[in-house]
Formats: structure tokens, sequence, C-alpha cells
């Protein structure tokens, strides 16, 4: 998420839907050091040491922090001078008993544990914190104890001891005074850990800075009176190739300045509110550049949500002309095209319901003839000589596999799953190459909330959402509301609700509840319409009641 624009920025990334895992990072600037902190809460359990990698690449990749000057990129944690990472990592110890480890502990042999730590191994494989560094570990593991004494876990799970309270730290000018735990505090089953540091702090004497840019500058009026800016460009011509949903892509090129100093900046286009399009983004997107110097330039492609429906449907298409502005100087354009593989997601109920075959085995005309067809059109379902599914064939498959496989899943819907396989999930049922669902229960139940997520018109048609807050608390009223709903929106909410129903069935083991799954769903299938204000925690609540209602009901089965 991103960060408020201001000296102290403070962005959180839930890496779960009950917010117990996940991270929140603070950042600020002391003279001219950036400092990032990141305070963080891994995934659990002995096995889940992939998923804990993926927590920390999510959580480096997607944890932005806006800056002051608008116009300027966001920082992620790794564009700060010095990053001090720390929380509950979770990595435990692999291959050990409780017993060994525990005399391990007692002769405070703790080299020999340390061999079998998953984050000593991780980071030495270069899988996760690469250019951290961490202190040496003189105190016991801090984990699991009985709350309220210093006596190790005696629970009927009895977990094994691991260090799973961390510290790490990265930067050029960092050193390590203290690493220590705190074995006083005994209100949890961790023991906190803490830290202290010798950082460097860059300082400019701005007298002196002044003073030096502007003999420099004045040094330079000669030359700049002499000619003006100019660049060269190692390509102005980009292809972005088989473009999919929620995959980036990235081409780079690099600006090369002549004799004369240079601010250059993409500039908007005439009647455009931005210098590209939503899908595009180029990295820096303006700077300075002293003579002779050189600055490469990232140009990132990545559709979402917002950006899926028009590019599926054929009212966009990856086309784009930047126009690279020097001061004083010239224009540059650099032509971006590219093409877009259709796909599923973003792509809207009642086009999806006429689509026998995979998406990507239609045709574009014929996509863009659904997809613009108005939802309600009387002859709709003469369009094609074959009556449409009651439901898209991609929802059923997703639903079906969680009905077959996850039924029983604990925590399903609140663990994320992982990347990769969200991508697998996706091109499967884009080309319909793989008849059955690869992943695991949570990387498809992920698929099915982005699935849910990404419809340009919502489940509940946005313009009943005022009607649907209304009667919430009234079941006989919101079963009106929803007969009213399309046929395809009526036939997927039905269809959802008895899924759903069939997952509480199950709550003793997938540890779900009405409350859980309203305030999950809630959300996606009632949307408020284009325009309308932001909800607040009072409607998002009647929202969840809503759907709380027909949870609660019995209808009809899977």
């Amino acid at each position: 998420m991103w960060g408020l624009h201001s000296p102290l920025s403070l962005p959180s990334f839930p890496l779960s839907s009950q917010g117990n895992k996940g991270g929140v990072g603070i950042r600020f600037k002391l003279h001219n050091t950036s400092i990032c902190l990141v305070n963080a809460h891994l995934a659990a359990h002995a096995e889940e040491c992939e998923r804990r990698n993926q927590d920390f690449r999510d959580i480096s990749a997607r944890m932005l922090f806006g800056q002051l000057e608008s116009g300027l990129p966001a920082l992620t944690i790794a564009k700060h001078d010095v990053v001090l990472w720390l929380g509950d990592l979770n990595y435990r110890l692999e291959e050990q008993d409780v017993e060994r480890v525990k005399k391990l502990v007692e002769a405070r042999d703790f080299r020999t544990l340390q061999q079998h730590d998953q984050l000593k191994r991780q980071m030495e494989a270069k899988a996760v914190f690469e250019g951290f560094t961490e202190g040496e570990i003189t105190f016991q593991p801090t984990y699991k104890y009985n709350p309220g004494c210093n006596d190790w876990d005696t629970s009927e799970k009895c977990r094994v001891p691991a260090w799973c309270d961390r510290i790490l730290f990265k930067g050029r000018s960092v050193s390590q005074l203290s690493y220590r735990s705190h074995p006083a505090l005994k209100i949890s089953d961790h023991k906190p850990v803490s830290a202290c540091f010798d950082v460097g702090v860059k300082v400019v004497d701005e007298e002196l800075y002044r003073q030096v840019f502007e003999d420099i500058v004045r040094s330079l009026d000669k030359m700049e009176n002499d000619s003006i800016p100019s660049v060269t460009l190692s390509k102005r011509e980009f292809f972005f190739r088989d473009v999919k949903y929620m995959q980036l892509q990235v081409e780079t090129f690099s600006i090369r300045n002549g004799p004369v100093p240079c601010q250059f900046a993409f500039i908007n286009k005439p009647d455009e509110e931005s210098y590209c399009k939503q899908w595009l983004t180029a990295n820096p997107s303006k700077g300075f550049l002293l003579p002779d110097s050189e600055v490469m330039v990232e140009l990132e492609l990545f559709v979402n949500k917002s950006t899926a429906p028009a590019l599926n449907s054929g009212e966009d298409r990856l086309e784009d002309i930047l126009v690279l502005h020097l001061d004083r100087g010239k224009d540059y354009f650099l032509s971006v095209l590219g093409n877009y593989l259709p796909s599923c997601f973003g792509t809207s109920l009642h086009a999806l319901t006429f689509m026998r075959e995979p998406i990507q085995e239609m045709s574009p005309d014929t996509i863009r003839e659904l997809s613009l067809r108005p939802l309600k059109s009387t002859d709709s379902e003469t369009f094609w000589d074959e009556k449409p599914l009651d439901i898209p064939k991609e929802l059923w498959m997703m639903v079906d596999h969680l009905y077959r496989h996850a039924s029983q899943q604990e925590d399903l819907f609140q663990q994320p799953g992982l990347r990769s396989e969200f991508e697998q999930i996706r091109d499967c049922l884009d080309t319909g190459l793989i008849d059955m669902l690869v992943g695991s229960n949570h990387s498809v139940a992920e698929a099915l909330l982005l699935f849910l997520e990404s419809l340009p018109e919502p489940v509940i048609c946005s313009n009943l959402y005022d009607n649907c807050l209304e009667c919430a608390d009234s079941y006989i009223l919101s079963t009106q509301v929803v007969s009213t709903l399309p046929r395809c929106h009526r036939n997927v909410f039905s269809y959802l609700m008895a899924f759903l129903r069939e997952l509480l069935r199950h709550s003793a083991k997938n540890h779900l509840d009405v409350n859980i799954l309203a305030s999950l769903f809630g959300g996606l299938l009632l949307r408020p319409p284009p325009g309308h204000p932001k909800p607040g925690i009072a409607e998002k609540r009647q929202a969840q009641q809503f759907i709380r209602q027909f949870l609660l009901r019995e209808g009809v089965t899977l």
C-alpha cells in the first residue's frame, strides 16, 4: 500500500485478511540519510519456510512509501540507505527434536543449533534477505514458552524451541553494538529481542553546497549560451510481447547526456492528465543530468483490475507515445506497443457465460462484441446459437476445486497463495490447455477472490448498491433485490452463497465462520457505483450484514 506524502510514511501490507500476518514500515530522513524500519510477522509453522520467503518478497516488492514532492515515484524498502527489519519472522530449526534442542540450549551450544536455523540457511542460499546482516546470536531461542513464566512450551503441540524473533540490518554505515533477548518479559509465548546500532549519517553543509552549486552554474553559463541541452537515447521503440494480467514486464533504456547539464521529464500530451497510460510507468520519470552522465530508465507495464476490462474488450490497446522533454531543449518521442493476452480476469460475467471456449481461443471481435453488449439487452441470449452457460466456466472450475479439495482446509481465504501458482491458474483458465487447476488450495482461493475483485460489474450490480444497504436487516427485502439481478449475476450469487454455506458446515476444520466470510465477500460482491464516496465503516458493516443474511439461510446446495 502507499504511504502518506509526508516526512514520515507508514504503509502497511497485510498478508492475510485477519491482519495477523504482514508488515508495517516507517521511513524518515535524518539529514541526507534515508532510514527505513520494517516490522513483519511472517507465516507460521516449521514446514512453511518457502511461504515465509514469499512473504518477505511480497512485502519488499509491494510496500511503497510516497514522497513529499508530487510526481516522484514511490520508494520501495530497498531504496533506502539503511534498512532495519525486525519482528516475528517465524523461521524455525530444521531436523531437530525437542529434547535435543533443550539439551543444547542448556549447554549454551548455540552455534550447533544455528547450523539448523532456517533463516541462516535461506540467507546463505541467497533465497531471502539478500544483502542483510544479522549480529551474532548469544541468547537462547525466543519461542515457544508458557506465557507468564520462562518454562518451555508444555502444551499438546510441544513446539521445538527456535529463534523466531529476529533483527536484521542493511546499509554501508551501520554497525551493531548489542543484540539480546529479554527473558524477564513473560506476557507472551515469545521473548522479545532488541538491538542497538551505530548508524553513520550523511550531513550536507548547506552553505558550502550553495556556494559550490553557484560556482558550477556560473562556470556553465557560457557553455549553456553556446549550446542547448541534448541527449542520446539507447532506444526509442519498445514492444511488450504477450502481456498477461498481473504479470509485470520491464523494458530499459539509457539517457546519455551531452556537454550541457540538463533537466529531463516525461510530460503530458495535450488534453491528457498523465504522461502515460495507467498500465505504464517510467522510473525515474524526471531527473537532472550532469555533462556526459547517463541514467537508466525502466518502463514498467503492469495490467491490473483497473486497466484489464478495457484491454479485454478492445476499448484500449497497448499503445502509447511518451514525450521526453528537456528543459530549454527539445522533445524526444518514444513509441510503446505491445500485445495483451485477454483474460477472464477483468471480463464481465455476462460475456463469460457466452464463452464456451477459453477466452484466448475467442476472436478479438467476438470478445469485443460480448464485452460491449448491454447487460440487459433483450436479444442477448439469442446472440449465439447456443444457450448461455448458467455461470462462467472459469468461476465453476475454481469453486468446484475448492469444494472438492478445500472444504476442510484450515484458514481458507485467510492465507495468501503463491504468485507463481496464481499465474499457472490464470493461464489454465484463459487457455484451457490443462483440464485441472494446479497449485495449493490457498492459491486457488486467492485466485477466486482476485477474479471477483476484477469484475467490471460486481456480482450484485452497482446500481443496486444503495438498495442492498437499505434492506440489510430484512432477508425478505434482500431476496427481492437479488431477484431483480440479471440472470447470470443472480445465478453466480446463488452459487457462491451455496458454496460458502457448504464451507460453514466444516467450520470446525477450516476455522471459518459467518463473520469472516461476510467480511471477506461483502466488499467483493457488493461494491458502490463509480463516483460514489469511499465506503466508511458503517457502510462496510451494512454490506457485510447483507451477505450475512444469505449465509445464515439454507438455499440451493452445490
